[in-house]
Protein backbone atom coordinates (compact mmCIF):
# COMPACT_ATOMS: atom_id res chain seq x y z
CA UNK A 1 0.00 0.00 0.00
CA UNK A 2 1.45 3.12 -1.12
CA UNK A 3 -0.74 5.74 1.36
CA UNK A 4 0.53 7.84 4.09
CA UNK A 5 4.15 6.34 4.56
CA UNK A 6 4.67 5.79 0.49
CA UNK A 7 8.36 6.09 -0.51
CA UNK A 8 9.64 6.28 -4.08
CA UNK A 9 12.82 6.89 -5.37
CA UNK A 10 13.67 7.28 -9.23
CA UNK A 11 16.68 7.86 -10.45
CA UNK A 12 18.06 11.68 -11.17
CA UNK A 13 19.65 13.07 -14.26
CA UNK A 14 22.68 14.12 -12.16
CA UNK A 15 24.12 11.95 -9.91
CA UNK A 16 21.28 10.06 -6.81
CA UNK A 17 18.13 9.53 -6.66
CA UNK A 18 14.91 11.70 -6.06
CA UNK A 19 12.86 10.78 -3.03
CA UNK A 20 9.22 10.70 -4.00
CA UNK A 21 6.99 10.97 -0.78
CA UNK A 22 3.85 12.37 0.85
CA UNK A 23 4.45 15.28 2.80
CA UNK A 24 4.68 16.03 6.52
CA UNK A 25 2.07 18.89 8.08
CA UNK A 26 5.63 20.31 9.58
CA UNK A 27 6.98 20.92 5.89
CA UNK A 28 4.71 23.62 5.87
CA UNK A 29 8.04 26.17 5.01
CA UNK A 30 9.18 23.95 2.30
CA UNK A 31 5.50 23.88 0.66
CA UNK A 32 5.23 27.54 0.94
CA UNK A 33 8.48 27.91 -0.90
CA UNK A 34 7.85 25.60 -3.48
CA UNK A 35 4.27 26.97 -4.20
CA UNK A 36 6.43 30.33 -4.50
CA UNK A 37 8.79 29.04 -6.98
CA UNK A 38 6.00 27.52 -8.95
CA UNK A 39 4.21 31.09 -8.95
CA UNK A 40 6.95 32.60 -10.65
CA UNK A 41 6.63 30.28 -13.78
CA UNK A 42 6.39 31.48 -16.92
CA UNK A 43 3.23 29.74 -17.34
CA UNK A 44 1.55 30.47 -13.88
CA UNK A 45 -1.34 32.72 -14.81
CA UNK A 46 -2.73 29.60 -16.81
CA UNK A 47 -1.58 26.59 -15.04
CA UNK A 48 -2.63 28.27 -11.25
CA UNK A 49 -5.98 29.67 -9.65
CA UNK A 50 -3.62 31.98 -7.38
CA UNK A 51 -1.35 34.62 -8.05
CA UNK A 52 2.36 34.72 -6.60
CA UNK A 53 1.59 38.41 -4.64
CA UNK A 54 -1.70 36.58 -3.07
CA UNK A 55 -0.12 33.62 -2.01
CA UNK A 56 3.51 35.56 -0.59
CA UNK A 57 0.37 37.62 1.20
CA UNK A 58 -1.16 34.63 2.58
CA UNK A 59 -0.40 34.39 6.28
CA UNK A 60 2.18 31.43 7.72
CA UNK A 61 -0.94 29.62 9.12
CA UNK A 62 -2.55 29.27 5.76
CA UNK A 63 0.45 27.36 4.61
CA UNK A 64 0.31 25.46 8.12
CA UNK A 65 -3.27 24.49 7.71
CA UNK A 66 -2.58 23.31 3.63
CA UNK A 67 0.26 21.28 4.99
CA UNK A 68 -1.41 19.68 7.97
CA UNK A 69 -4.91 18.83 5.38
CA UNK A 70 -2.32 17.51 2.53
CA UNK A 71 -0.45 15.11 4.84
CA UNK A 72 -2.41 13.55 7.57
CA UNK A 73 -5.65 11.39 7.34
CA UNK A 74 -8.35 10.92 6.90
CA UNK A 75 -7.71 13.75 4.82
CA UNK A 76 -9.47 14.05 1.10
CA UNK A 77 -6.38 15.66 -0.18
CA UNK A 78 -2.41 14.37 -0.38
CA UNK A 79 0.26 16.43 -1.62
CA UNK A 80 3.34 14.67 -3.30
CA UNK A 81 6.90 16.09 -3.32
CA UNK A 82 10.09 14.75 -5.45
CA UNK A 83 12.85 15.84 -3.10
CA UNK A 84 16.51 15.62 -4.78
CA UNK A 85 19.48 14.22 -3.49
CA UNK A 86 20.60 17.63 -1.50
CA UNK A 87 17.04 17.93 0.29
CA UNK A 88 15.68 20.32 -2.42
CA UNK A 89 11.81 19.91 -3.52
CA UNK A 90 12.21 20.00 -6.78
CA UNK A 91 8.43 19.12 -7.85
CA UNK A 92 5.01 18.54 -6.51
CA UNK A 93 1.36 17.52 -7.56
CA UNK A 94 -1.56 17.44 -4.95
CA UNK A 95 -4.84 15.03 -5.30
CA UNK A 96 -8.16 15.97 -3.79
CA UNK A 97 -10.69 12.93 -3.43
CA UNK A 98 -13.87 14.57 -5.16
CA UNK A 99 -17.51 12.48 -4.11
CA UNK A 100 -20.22 11.98 -6.33
CA UNK A 101 -22.91 14.52 -5.64
CA UNK A 102 -20.73 16.89 -4.27
CA UNK A 103 -19.24 19.94 -6.59
CA UNK A 104 -15.40 20.76 -8.19
CA UNK A 105 -13.56 23.97 -7.72
CA UNK A 106 -15.25 25.38 -10.68
CA UNK A 107 -18.98 24.37 -9.28
CA UNK A 108 -19.54 21.96 -11.77
CA UNK A 109 -21.22 18.50 -10.47
CA UNK A 110 -19.27 15.59 -9.78
CA UNK A 111 -21.09 12.63 -10.98
CA UNK A 112 -18.60 9.53 -9.45
CA UNK A 113 -16.01 9.13 -7.15
CA UNK A 114 -12.86 10.39 -8.80
CA UNK A 115 -9.55 12.44 -7.94
CA UNK A 116 -8.56 15.62 -9.28
CA UNK A 117 -5.10 16.59 -9.68
CA UNK A 118 -4.02 20.06 -9.02
CA UNK A 119 -0.82 22.45 -8.35
CA UNK A 120 1.27 20.51 -10.51
CA UNK A 121 5.37 22.10 -11.05
CA UNK A 122 8.17 21.03 -11.62
CA UNK A 123 11.19 23.32 -11.39
CA UNK A 124 12.68 23.70 -15.29
CA UNK A 125 15.76 22.22 -14.59
CA UNK A 126 14.50 19.20 -13.32
CA UNK A 127 11.98 18.77 -16.22
CA UNK A 128 12.13 15.92 -19.10
CA UNK A 129 13.49 13.09 -17.01
CA UNK A 130 10.47 11.44 -16.21
CA UNK A 131 10.00 13.32 -12.46
CA UNK A 132 6.30 14.44 -13.65
CA UNK A 133 5.53 10.31 -14.26
CA UNK A 134 6.97 9.78 -10.83
CA UNK A 135 4.91 12.02 -9.14
CA UNK A 136 1.70 10.84 -11.04
CA UNK A 137 2.35 7.03 -10.05
CA UNK A 138 2.44 8.38 -5.99
CA UNK A 139 -0.67 10.17 -6.63
CA UNK A 140 -2.58 8.10 -8.67
CA UNK A 141 -1.90 5.32 -6.64
CA UNK A 142 -2.74 6.73 -3.23
CA UNK A 143 -6.43 8.11 -4.93
CA UNK A 144 -7.50 4.45 -6.15
CA UNK A 145 -6.28 3.43 -2.56
CA UNK A 146 -9.53 5.36 -1.65
CA UNK A 147 -11.47 4.15 -4.30
CA UNK A 148 -11.39 6.58 -7.01
CA UNK A 149 -13.14 5.44 -10.09
CA UNK A 150 -10.79 7.75 -12.26
CA UNK A 151 -8.04 10.66 -11.67
CA UNK A 152 -8.94 13.97 -13.47
CA UNK A 153 -7.16 17.45 -14.01
CA UNK A 154 -7.97 20.66 -15.87
CA UNK A 155 -5.47 21.76 -18.29
CA UNK A 156 -5.03 25.09 -20.29
CA UNK A 157 -5.72 24.99 -24.38
CA UNK A 158 -2.74 27.09 -24.74
CA UNK A 159 -0.10 24.64 -22.48
CA UNK A 160 0.95 22.42 -24.76
CA UNK A 161 4.10 21.63 -22.40
CA UNK A 162 1.76 20.68 -19.62
CA UNK A 163 -0.41 18.33 -22.26
CA UNK A 164 2.19 16.47 -23.52
CA UNK A 165 3.59 15.70 -20.00
CA UNK A 166 0.06 14.66 -18.56
CA UNK A 167 -0.56 12.04 -21.74
CA UNK A 168 3.38 10.51 -21.34
CA UNK A 169 2.12 10.26 -17.51
CA UNK A 170 -1.20 8.55 -19.45
CA UNK A 171 -4.11 10.90 -19.36
CA UNK A 172 -5.97 11.65 -22.07
CA UNK A 173 -8.62 14.58 -23.46
CA UNK A 174 -12.22 13.57 -21.90
CA UNK A 175 -13.85 16.00 -24.18
CA UNK A 176 -14.90 17.99 -21.17
CA UNK A 177 -14.13 21.64 -21.92
CA UNK A 178 -15.11 24.63 -19.21
CA UNK A 179 -14.25 28.36 -19.19
CA UNK A 180 -11.24 29.61 -17.90
CA UNK A 181 -11.88 30.73 -14.41
CA UNK A 182 -9.40 33.40 -14.55
CA UNK A 183 -10.63 34.73 -18.30
CA UNK A 184 -14.13 32.49 -19.84
CA UNK A 185 -12.82 33.73 -23.06
CA UNK A 186 -10.29 30.87 -22.96
CA UNK A 187 -10.72 27.55 -21.70
CA UNK A 188 -9.20 24.68 -19.64
CA UNK A 189 -9.92 21.01 -21.20
CA UNK A 190 -10.22 17.87 -18.92
CA UNK A 191 -7.84 14.89 -18.89
CA UNK A 192 -8.64 11.45 -17.25
CA UNK A 193 -6.74 8.87 -16.20
CA UNK A 194 -9.29 6.17 -15.90
CA UNK A 195 -9.51 2.87 -13.71
CA UNK A 196 -7.92 -0.30 -16.09
CA UNK A 197 -10.48 -3.06 -15.83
Amino acid sequence: MLGEGYRGRMSATTSGDYDIRAIRSDEWEAVKRLRLVALRDPVAYIAFFETYEDALARPDSFYQDRAARSAEEPSGARQFIAEAPDGEWVGSLTVLVEEAGSTDLAGFAIERRQGHVVGVFVRPEHRGNGLIKALFDAGVAWARERGVERVRLLVHEKNPRAQGAYRKAGFVPSGVVVPFSKDETENEVEFVLEQPS
